[in-house]
């Protein structure tokens, strides 16, 4: 089966097991069926099934006891259909002016539909950019995606300095909360204290202040800088 034929709902799936695989802090390959369907929001007998095709297509490898691995054929699908999302997003915020705190929502409905023309054609109405608003990498037309060498906040030392590359949440509310704190995409900061066992982090921002919790920190991916953050 080509990617042509694959339904809408089964290149939703394989882009969410990509997803999933990608924003483990471990890089695990193998991701859990309980947490694809608390990603999705669907029953797990639902999850099961949807799984059992994608296995006999080959687009994906499930263990028992293990969890559900993406195979490079089922990659390429993903992140065809995750260029359609991230294009989106990026039209939307860059040509139609929605805030991007709202972009990833509407973008998931109205990239289902696209074809690869319109979707392109959004893509240079927007600038060709190489990011989307969450600082996430644009796949190309041919479903590759460029390797991101950043790591969760929560992993960084003390003393070091940072830049934010992308945050790997959509939850409104969370995105929310780490836009107030100006922890965007493209900032540059620096670690100055964090505690033991998982404890707060606190850092400077500019000539501010932040302390944010380990559990968020895991959701802001950062590159390690050379150059001091004043």
């Amino acid at each position: 089966m080509s990617g042509a034929e694959l339904s809408s709902k089964m290149c939703a799936y394989l882009a969410e097991i990509y997803r999933l695989a990608d924003r483990q802090a471990e890089r695990e390959d193998y991701v859990s069926t309980a947490q694809l369907a608390d990603l999705l929001l669907v029953s797990p007998p639902a999850v099961n099934r949807m799984v059992s095709k994608l296995n006999e297509l080959g687009l994906i490898d499930h263990r028992p006891y293990q969890g559900i691995a993406i195979t490079d054929r089922g990659r390429v699908e993903a992140l065809k259909h995750i260029r359609s999302q991230r294009i989106a997003e990026v039209f939307l915020v860059q040509v139609m002016g929605i805030d991007w705190l709202q972009a990833h929502g509407e973008a998931m409905g109205l990239s289902d539909g696209l074809s690869e023309k319109v979707a392109q054609r959004m893509y240079e109405m927007a600038g060709q950019p190489p990011f989307c608003p969450h600082g996430e990498p644009i796949p190309n037309e041919q479903g590759v995606v460029r390797p991101m060498s950043d790591k969760p906040l929560a992993q960084v030392k003390a003393g070091r300095d940072v830049r934010i590359s992308r945050l790997i949440t959509r939850e409104w509310d969370r995105l929310q909360y780490i836009g107030a704190l100006g922890l965007i995409p493209g900032r540059a900061c620096a670690v100055i204290h964090v505690a033991p066992f998982d404890g707060p982090m606190q850092i400077k921002l500019d000539r501010e202040y932040r302390i944010i919790g380990n559990s968020l920190a895991r959701l802001i991916r950062v590159e390690e800088i050379d150059e001091t953050v004043s």
